[in-house]
């Protein structure tokens, strides 16, 4: 029987049971282990299934007590284990990304450019990323800055971006550019 694309949903119990049993490097266990407590088996693994009833059916109480005991804090040793993985593997991920991040010091009434996120979106070869300038009206903590338009401006707004979306705005390069392009292109 071939499947079509619309037939997603008859394949989504074997996608999802792939999943929930495949080993998660963040946590370092499978989604399986850590709700149950243990690895799965497959139906395939199961064939000896008669001794394992033999066995459940001979038991001793007391030992049964001190197995599910032992099991609980098998689990509970499981989870602090799969919480100190995630943690450890969130903190190299931040590194690397705070590795990336660019330091600027802003002050207040100092002119800086926008980045526009809109343009991924729409993209255009000659369009600038980064709109303005805009002048910082105070510096707020966490990196976060108000923005307000120029005072030039007839309708003046603010508002607060991220300071990692802005760069200084170096005064004047855009007008000598576009004067330098008006005298060669007449």
């Amino acid at each position: 029987m071939a499947f079509s694309r619309k037939d997603w949903s008859h394949k989504l119990d074997n996608a999802l049971w792939a999943y929930r049993t495949t080993m998660k490097t963040s946590m370092g266990l499978s989604p399986f282990q850590m709700v149950y407590g243990k690895a799965c088996h497959l139906p395939v693994e199961t064939e000896h299934k008669a001794l394992w009833d033999l066995k459940l059916l001979n038991f001793d109480f007391h030992e049964i007590q001190s197995k599910r005991r032992n099991q609980l804090l098998e689990l509970e040793e499981m989870w602090l284990h799969a919480y100190d993985s995630s943690r450890s593997y969130k903190e190299k991920v931040k590194f690397y990304h705070d590795r990336k991040l660019i330091k600027r010091v802003f002050t207040p009434g100092q002119q800086v450019l926008l980045f526009n996120s809109r343009l991924k979106l729409f993209p255009g070869k000659l369009k600038s990323k980064w709109s303005g300038p805009f002048v910082i009206k105070r510096v707020l903590p966490n990196e976060a800055v108000e923005l307000e338009t120029p005072d030039n401006d007839v309708q003046q707004w603010s508002w607060v971006v991220n300071g990692q979306r802005l760069k200084h705005y170096l005064g004047g390069e855009m007008e000598q550019f576009s004067t330098i392009m008006m005298l060669v292109d007449p």
